[in-house]
């Protein structure tokens, strides 16, 4: 048997410090830098597939594990197959106990209902921001005269690379610029 640690933070500049103090009793840690979001997380899939029976994977919350509740449970599916533990030390979950699997569970469903309720959140405030507005995301590359002067060397025969060095955007950018009946694209 074996404790199998697994540490990840979200971006590149954050710092493993904290959890792999918390985890330094495993025999070995996977770690890696990657959103929670981001299902392809390449250390996280050596882990699961480095763990075997009876082996126990160590986390120190769950949301370093997975970010939804399906994916964590596809985790926990896997684990279970191999006949392997999940503990979350900060939450004091060990799945191999039947209290531990309950709380797991409502844990996991919680975790998701926050989530679903920030995006709610999210959605609804640029929904208002728009109404009051506020232009959101990148700020157009060209101005009206630019678009006008585009257009009128595409008439004139100009070549859309021409066009894409020009103004340095990119070829789908170039056609939505030109294309009168939709919004630039943000290139």
């Amino acid at each position: 048997m074996e404790y199998v640690g697994y540490a990840r933070v979200s971006s590149r500049d954050q710092k493993l410090d904290v959890q792999l103090e918390k985890l330094k009793d495993c025999h070995k840690i996977f770690q890696e830098k990657v959103s929670g979001v981001d299902q392809h997380r390449p250390e996280l899939q050596i882990c699961l597939d480095y763990v075997r029976g009876g082996d126990v994977l160590v986390v120190t919350k769950l949301d370093r594990l997975a970010r939804s509740t399906l994916h964590l449970w596809k985790i926990v599916d896997t684990l279970e197959k191999k006949n392997v533990s999940l503990k979350v030390l900060d939450q004091s979950i060990d799945t191999s106990t039947s209290t531990g699997r309950l709380l797991f569970a409502m844990l996991g469903a919680i975790a998701q209902f926050e989530t679903e309720i920030r995006a709610e959140r999210q959605r609804d405030g640029i929904e208002k921001a728009k109404q009051n507005g506020v232009h959101l995301g990148r700020r157009y590359k060209l101005s009206e005269e630019e678009q006008q002067a585009m257009k009128q060397r595409r008439k004139s025969g100009a070549l859309i690379a021409t066009l894409m060095e020009d103004y340095k955007l990119s070829k789908k950018s170039v056609y939505n610029y030109l294309n009168t009946d939709k919004e630039p694209a943000h290139s």
